[in-house]
């Protein structure tokens, strides 16, 4: 594909759209590509593994993981401390199998759970094994400093010629022939482009129920396809000697089955004696954008209200202190609690895709909470996609109207979904007063 005369707009300047800005710009020098985001760098630590029983997933994050190992624009963000991860179902097997097919050599095993608790010094002695089948181990797994990561990124971009343009997004242009040229921002400015790439996450939905209000093309809509969803996180800072015990611990999860919820996680401390650690209850937060239109987005405020954290979830934080360190953080007190936001799919895929109501107009998004660890290899993927030259079976995994789980009716007890992050609550029902039910 010659890029000449190719003009590339990516709006939102989280994993996706850095990492395709940033392959964009490497492959084609001279082609004009610029980044839109309101503001951008909020990101914190991530976990960087390879720990995946879909083998897509697992052949991705491999490769992602070696240029984390190898490429000097990452590595000094990627912490290879190794993953404990609680099996309440066969996850140990599969993921082994898969390294064993992609023939990758690991040290990476399925350990009994008598054994496992004397791993690491017994940090994960006091744990809740409560149906835990097996523990598995793998020491190349990891965290990275996502902010830190994030923020080196984009500066490379930038230093290789990517335009940053901080603003709101009001709406998608379009010519006569139903193909978006561009979009218009909150202050009037039009940006023109012959790729328009839609990276905004939680906003994703929100944002093309305003621009098929704008532009009187209802089919633009996300509909069931995309659902924002929100998680707790909480931090404790450690004392000096909390923080000698942990400061060589794994990346810990609390592995559940679908009906039992998503999968609980902790990051080993930061330099600064930060521990960090996210809760099971991911959340909706349903309610009308427009006229007789309810989506799930983030709250409105600029921030998403990233730092009100309802005593529920809050909750929900002491929950998962408990069942990963038992008496040892009996006394912790919480230093910072944040919610963070990410884009869904029923079935747990990206959305890689053109979009199918205008031409031009494409779609990268849908981290489903799992999408930072392939941050340097996202961008491959999105420009493989523009270029008609993506795999037929990712084509079809990551296609804007695939066919995908139907979501369960909110009457249902257990959720026949087999993927468990989906968001089960909605953020009214966890709020500290009663919210009205839309």
């Amino acid at each position: 594909m010659s890029s000449s005369k190719a003009d590339y707009v990516i709006v939102g300047a989280g994993v996706f759209g850095v990492s395709t800005a940033y392959t964009l710009i490497q492959k084609y020098p001279n082609a004009t590509v610029t980044l839109v985001d309101r503001d951008a760098y909020d990101a914190e630590t991530r976990v960087v593994r390879a720990d995946y029983d879909d083998l897509v997933y697992c052949r991705m994050a491999l490769e992602a993981q070696d240029i984390f190992e190898t490429d000097a624009l990452w590595q000094p963000y990627f912490h290879k401390t190794g993953i404990f991860w609680m099996c309440r179902n066969d996850y140990a097997g599969q993921v082994i199998q898969n390294y064993k097919t992609l023939g990758r050599k690991a040290h990476l095993s399925a350990v009994p759970i008598e054994e496992a608790k004397k791993l690491y010094g017994g940090l994960f002695q006091d744990a809740d094994y409560t149906n835990v089948k097996e523990v598995l181990v793998n020491k190349t797994s990891g965290w990275a400093a996502a902010g830190d990561c994030l923020r080196a990124v984009t500066r490379k971009c930038l230093d290789l010629g990517v335009k940053y343009v901080t603003a709101e997004v009001a709406s998608l242009q379009f010519d006569q022939n139903n193909r978006c040229t561009g979009l218009k921002t909150a202050k009037g400015d039009i940006l023109m482009a012959t790729h328009v790439i839609l990276s905004t996450g939680a906003y994703t939905p929100k944002l093309l129920e305003f621009c098929a209000a704008k532009s009187g093309r209802p089919d633009l809509c996300a509909g069931d396809r995309i659902v924002a969803g929100g998680i707790t996180t909480g931090m404790t800072k450690l004392t000096e000697e909390s923080y000698q015990r942990f400061a060589d611990m794994p990346v810990g999860v609390q592995g559940f089955t679908a009906q039992q919820g998503p999968f609980i996680g902790s990051l080993p401390p930061t330099p600064d004696k930060e521990l960090k650690w996210w809760g099971q209850k991911i959340f909706k937060n349903t309610y009308q954008v427009l006229p007789g239109r309810y989506v799930s987005a983030p709250p409105a405020e600029r921030d998403y209200a990233q730092w009100k954290v309802s005593g529920k979830l809050k909750e929900d934080i002491d929950y998962a202190n408990h069942v990963f360190y038992g008496k040892n953080g009996a006394q912790w007190e919480m230093s910072k609690h944040r919610i963070c936001w990410d884009a869904f799919t029923t079935s747990g895929d990206f959305i890689i895709s053109p979009h199918s109501a205008a031409k031009g107009l494409y779609v990268a998004t849908c981290g489903n909470f799992h999408g930072w660890k392939f941050f340097p290899v996202l961008g491959k993927y999105v420009v493989e996609m523009l270029e008609g030259e993506l795999e037929s079976e990712l084509v079809t995994k990551w296609a804007w109207d695939r066919k995908r789980p139907e979501i369960p009716s909110a009457s249902e007890v257990t959720y026949s979904l087999e993927f468990p992050d989906w968001p089960r609550h909605e953020m009214a029902d966890l709020a500290d007063e009663p919210m009205a039910r839309l």
